[in-house]
């Protein structure tokens, strides 16, 4: 086929084209390239090719038109009918051929010829006789848009005619340039981009302030948020090029930057930081001083007073790429002029996060400095920053001071060989003296980052190696973000030449932190000390050698460093050979102190527990832990952490002989008096259950702490008259573990006498590692399946309705039992739950039973919560439930147990069972009152699980009441002993604070689950409101009665749940127009029967406010509850972000004052209303809802009567008051809007 095109072609141009259109394209690429470039400047086709082309071209397009026509050749409407020809004739008939396919293929080969005539070597045609064809292609390049191929080569042919300074090039790209630009935007390659900037010169040909161009500029927009065009060269360069094209389009350009920085992506912004620069290098006059001061000034001023620090940071991003190229001739001179004015100014006001951002962008930008200016004035523009940032290191912002420090460490490191020594010292001197101990954790932090980036210019090392001493306190500091900041320095330092660690920090204040710092700390101190203690490049020998040196000097130091070595790359053979000597020391005559004893067997059980994950490593282990080595080590142990090592080695490597470590687990588990305050007993019998568990006693723990729970049942039978079932522990049926018959506990415990009091304690304990127990997934299995479950939660049951009733009077009651009694009766359900799941899932599945099944009844969460409530009933003294509670749901019935032994009960009371106690003692009054909040909150933490959990909704209205009562309660006892100037010690008052902390969250989320589950219900409304209520009154018992500090803690914590507070006040204002069978469901009812206490104090403080403007002497101030103060400006921000929770809640303070005008307390209603008309809504605004329009409707007739009867002058004026602030909004709704009406007397 070569053969013949080149025959053809030699022959006549006609000839070649006439046959060269019939070739397929994509075959003859290759020949067509071949033919062409061979092609000699003086051969006859040189001249008549490109006009042959330019003419069948045309031809070509004209014939296109012509099909693109519609009926382009219609028949006469005389013309009969063809004859409808036979099927079979149409099946042999071949397809008919698709003529504008073929146009389409021609026109494709035909411009591929003409861009090889183009792009020719040698240039040997008259490409002037070819331009009329490519003409007519480009002019129609739309009508080809939707032929991806030929209008590419198309484009391409039109590229290359430019590309070639070709006579005519100007008119072939109007349409070739925008369709080249929309192609790269949508196939999205970057060798588009690359043509695009290429062509980019083309582009001033264009008229941008010609309507038609708009498509264009269009386009050309979108390229600037493009992110092909943003991180290429080309289209970087591209766009930069678009900036000068039209000072209009540059302006718009900039205000698409300008909308894009607050997404705040980094490339993005680096992007057009660098875009923006190339524009302002290569612009000139007007493009130029908008680019400096329309865009950059605005920047600068937007970067300083921006609202937000991440909004500054990402323009001080897009800043950056200026701040970067600051020894280019011209911009630092630029930004001095625009930043100079401003940042100065704005490093000295009065607002702190002006001041922050001021000081981000003078350290981006040091030293601000004018290059035309003298060295004179360089020095003292210099100093000038200097003080400045000494001022700022000592702002009264924490944020301002922590961007200080290391502000002023990055500014030496970079400058230090330029600043002149007294300005280094003193800055130095502020950092490590005052920095270093600054109260705000983030300043100590910053210091300790500032420092390690100083460290990286060597000049300042000689003067740090001094100071770096003064940092040693840092590594025991509070916060556990500048503990970690601090080991990372002595990290660094030890990479750094002639620097030692620890001649910064002593040795022993690193080994103590080791000891007992978090593990984030602890490792990085392994990492640090891990080739000095147990280094890799030496013999096993004297690495282990070198170990036992640091377990001698600090033996707890010594045992976390062998629990992170593996973690930091020690070798777990080396670690294996670290047991057998550790082992060997441990046993051997020579005499280790009882301390040395402990961090080696701790260190060995660490060692263990990493040692066992691989097969080959426990085998080794088990035959080193024989019997008789077992033995040996349970000889050496003396107290509780050595006793949870040990525990630890054996459960972990489990040994065929235990004989002894058994019944000294038992031992441990069953001395558990005092252990709900002992932190390293816990650690001991968490071991022992791990051990029991592993070696298959665990059948015998759970019978042990059974009985010790029944025993303590039986003793609240006999002491307090409470409820005892008939039946006893029985294990004569039970299952012989692997243990069983190894030890036994009931003659040598158990059986022992022992006080009511040693007895409770006991069972206090046996409760925590009950409730210990459930908390860990393995023991809980187990603990699940035991058979003596149902005595061991029946014994718990009377043992937390004894610690329940009686913790009002007696302050040993704990609140142990109730948690381990109620997680009991939690877990039960759970597992209720999943097996009926379980087994609606596989409807042939057998009903299996465990051996407690009997007893795991699905109502047995049910009949906890009853019990728990009656015995609330009891310690609040109302014995008749069924008067005190509501119908329907919420009822709670009396069981007949209860009746039945009703007379048992009243063996002993209360004050007398308990003991004696001193009546005077403000202390013991004190404790009770500590005993019983602790008591509350553990049952409110009960009906917030419980409600989280759903597994009781039809118990809501009765957890709301419930909820209320407990919290009363506290704010009653909280209240008597304000009023009794009865005080807690310091220690109590602490701990105490953290129960009414967590009693005011847990009654804030009862409400909110309830509320978001209720949809309104009649039953629950009522009762959110008083919780809502009694929840407010809290905070400021709690105010009064433990100071303003706690206070604001727990205003701090109930933060989340304030939405819902004010929801429950508002729920029944809601419901006031709609008729419920609840009693007292309206607001006024409500606040009728039970009036809060905090409109009072709300009051109390508007009356104050008035009175102290107006200097009236008399009035008494109200006593100060700043946290009370706090949490109402917390509402009154959330109510006016909402009109219709406004109107709701409005009324209440409405409701509240009438209550005031009915009872004639007159100072109640002024106050209210005066809160209401000044803080709630301004002054001006009389934009109230219906429902306060509906109070507002009885509340101003209601005064006017008032003032008419009233004599007593200080009521009246009062009452005058009241009328001044309420009267323009009854005048403007009642003549304006008509939203209220005057009622007839």
């Amino acid at each position: 086929m070569e053969k013949r095109l080149r025959s053809s072609l030699q022959s006549s141009a006609q000839e070649f084209i006439s046959l060269a259109t019939k070739q397929n394209l994509k075959s003859s690429k290759l020949s067509f390239k071949t033919l062409i470039h061979s092609i000699k400047p003086s051969s006859p086709p040189c001249t008549s090719l490109p006009s042959t082309i330019s003419d069948s071209i045309s031809a070509s397009i004209q014939s296109f038109h012509t099909l693109l026509v519609p009926n382009s050749a219609p028949k006469s409407e005389h013309t009969p009918p063809s004859k409808r020809r036979r099927r079979s004739s149409r099946r042999s008939e071949p397809e008919p051929v698709d003529e504008k396919h073929e146009l389409l293929e021609r026109l494709e080969i035909l411009v591929h010829i003409a861009l090889l005539c183009v792009s020719h070597p040698r240039k040997p045609f008259q490409l002037s006789d070819l331009l009329p064809g490519v003409q007519a292609l480009h002019d129609n390049l739309i009508v080809f848009e939707s032929e991806l191929s030929l209008s590419s080569e198309i484009e391409s042919l039109c590229e290359e005619w430019w590309k070639e300074n070709l006579a005519g090039r100007e008119s072939l790209i109007s349409q070739s340039l925008p369709f080249l630009l929309s192609r790269s935007l949508t196939l999205k390659k970057k060798v588009d981009v690359h043509r695009v900037c290429v062509l980019r010169e083309a582009f001033a040909l264009f008229d941008f302030d010609d309507e038609s161009i708009e498509d264009l500029k269009l386009l050309l927009i979108r390229c600037m948020i493009s992110p092909l065009y943003l991180k290429t060269e080309d289209g970087r360069r591209f766009l930069a090029f678009v900036f000068l094209l039209s000072h209009q389009l540059g302006k718009e350009l900039l205000a698409m930057i300008r909308s894009q920085i607050p997404f705040g992506r980094k490339s993005m912004l680096e992007a057009y930081g660098d875009i923006l620069f190339r524009a302002w290098r290569a612009a000139q006059g007007d493009s130029r001083s908008e680019i400096e001061n329309g865009f950059l000034q605005d920047l600068i001023e937007a970067a300083i007073h921006a609202g937000s620090g991440p909004f500054a940071s990402y323009i001080r991003r897009l800043l950056g790429a200026f701040i970067n190229q600051r020894t280019t001739d011209g911009v630092e001179k630029m930004l001095f002029r625009l930043a100079e004015p401003v940042v100065f100014r704005s490093l000295q006001v009065a607002n702190s996060n002006v001041r922050q951002n001021a000081l981000h962008l003078l350290l981006d930008m040091f030293p601000l400095e004018d290059p035309d200016s003298t060295k004179e004035e360089k020095d003292t523009l210099l100093d000038k920053q200097f003080f400045l940032l000494e001022r700022l290191l000592m702002d009264d912002c924490p944020g301002v001071r922590a961007i200080a420090v290391e502000g002023s460490c990055r500014v030496l490191h970079l400058f230090w060989e330029v600043i002149p020594s007294p300005i280094i010292t003193k800055i130095l001197t502020k950092i490590f003296d005052d920095m270093s101990r600054d109260v705000c954790t983030e300043v100590r932090l910053s210091t300790l980052n500032g420092i390690i980036y100083l460290l990286g210019n060597p000049h300042s090392h000689e003067i740090l190696k001094v100071l770096l001493a003064r940092l040693q306190h840092l590594i025991l500091d509070k916060a556990l973000t500048v503990r970690v900041a601090a080991v990372d320095l002595l990290l660094h330092l030890k990479d750094v030449r002639n620097f030692q660690f620890n001649k910064v920090m002593e040795l022993e204040v690193v080994l103590s932190a080791l000891a007992s710092d978090q593990p984030p700390v602890a490792q990085k101190i392994t990492k640090l000390l891990l080739p000095s203690y147990f280094p890799s490049k030496v013999p096993v020998e004297e690495a282990c050698n070198r170990c036992i040196t640091l377990v001698k000097r600090a033996p707890m130091a010594g045992a976390r460093f062998c629990k992170f070595a593996i973690l930091e790359g020690a070798s777990k053979s080396h670690l294996m050979e670290l047991v057998k000597v550790f082992l060997s020391l441990i046993l051997s005559p020579h005499q280790l102190e009882e301390n040395q004893i402990e961090g080696f067997l701790a260190a060995t059980s660490y060692v263990c527990d990493v040692l066992a994950s691989e097969p080959c490593f426990i085998n080794a282990l088990k035959e080193l832990l024989n019997g008789e080595k077992i033995r040996g080590l349970l000889t050496v142990v003396s107290k509780g952490q050595v006793h949870s090592s040990l525990f630890n080695i054996v459960s972990i490597v489990c040994p065929d002989d235990v004989a002894g470590v058994l019944e000294e687990c038992m031992g441990v588990v069953t001395n558990c008096s005092g252990l709900t305050e002992d932190i390293d007993r816990q650690t001991e019998t968490r071991s022992a259950h791990k051990l029991l568990l592993a070696m298959g006693g665990f059948d015998d723990l759970i019978e042990a702490l059974t009985a010790f729970l029944h025993k303590a049942a039986y003793r609240c039978h006999v002491k307090f008259g409470a409820d005892m079932p008939s039946q006893s522990v029985s294990f004569a049926n039970r299952k012989k573990s692997k243990s069983s018959g190894q030890f036994s506990i009931k003659s040598k415990i158990i059986n022992r006498k022992q006080s009511f009091e040693d007895d409770y304690l006991l069972a206090v304990g046996v409760a925590w590692q009950v409730r210990d127990l459930l908390l860990n997934e393995d023991t809980r299995k187990e603990f699940m399946k035991s058979q003596c479950l149902e005595m061991l939660f029946v014994s718990l049951k009377v043992i937390s309705e004894v610690s329940i009733v009686h913790c009002g009077h007696c302050k040993n009651m704990n609140i142990s039992p109730v948690f381990a009694y109620v997680a009991l009766a939690l877990q039960m359900t759970v597992d209720n739950v999943r097996r009926s799941s379980i087994q609606s899932g596989d409807p042939k599945r057998k009903k299996t039973k465990s051996d407690s099944s009997k007893f795991l009844s699905e109502n047995i969460l049910e009949m906890t919560i009853e019990h728990v409530l009656n015995c609330l009933e009891k310690l609040f003294g109302e014995r008749d439930i069924m008067k005190r509670h509501d119908a329907g749901s919420c009822k709670l019935q009396p069981t007949n147990t209860t009746n039945q032994h009703s007379t048992k009960r009243r063996r002993l009371s209360p004050i007398d069972a308990c003991g004696p106690s001193n009546p005077g003692s403000t202390y013991v009054e004190a404790q009770q009152v500590f005993c019983m909040v602790k008591m509350l909150t553990a049952v409110l933490q009960f009906m917030a699980d419980v409600t989280a959990m759903c597994f009781a909704p039809h118990n809501h209205g009765l957890f709301l009441n419930y909820t209320s009562k407990c919290v009363q309660q506290i704010i009653s006892s909280l209240d008597q002993l304000h009023h009794n100037q009865i005080q807690f010690k310091e220690e109590d008052k602490r701990n105490i604070a953290i129960c009414l902390k967590s009693s005011s969250t847990y009654a804030a989320k009862i409400l909110n689950v309830i509320l978001a589950e209720s949809s309104g219900s009649s039953i629950t409304l009522p009762k959110a409101f008083a919780l809502a209520n009694n929840i407010l009154d809290l905070i400021i018992s709690i105010e009064s009665c433990m100071g303003s500090g706690h206070a604001l803690r727990i205003v701090a914590a109930v933060k989340t749940w304030l939405p819902d507070v004010l929801l429950a006040l508002g729920s029944a204002s809601f419901s006031q127009n709609t008729d419920f069978d609840e009693e007292h469901s309206t607001v006024s009812e409500q606040m009728k029967l039970h009036f809060p206490k905090w409109p009072l104090i709300v009051a109390k403080i508007e009356l104050f406010e008035v009175n102290e403007a107006e200097e009236d002497d008399e009035c008494s101030r109200p006593e100060k509850l700043s946290a009370f103060h706090k949490l109402l400006a917390m509402l009154v921000i959330l109510l006016k972000k909402n009109p219709i929770i406004m109107d709701v809640v409005g009324n209440v303070f409405m409701v509240s004052s009438l209550v005031g005008l009915e009872q004639k307390n007159f100072g109640l209603t002024l106050g209210l209303l005066r809160f209401v008309c000044l803080k709630l809504f301004k002054p001006d605004d009389m934009d109230w809802g219906d429902i306060m329009l509906s109070s507002l409707q009885e509340i101003f007739p209601r005064i006017h009567r008032e003032i008419a009867e009233e004599n007593d002058e200080d009521q009246l004026k009062k009452l005058t008051c009241a009328k001044e602030l309420i009267e323009p909004r009854w005048m403007h709704h009642l003549y304006e809007t008509g939203r209220v009406t005057l009622a007839d007397d």
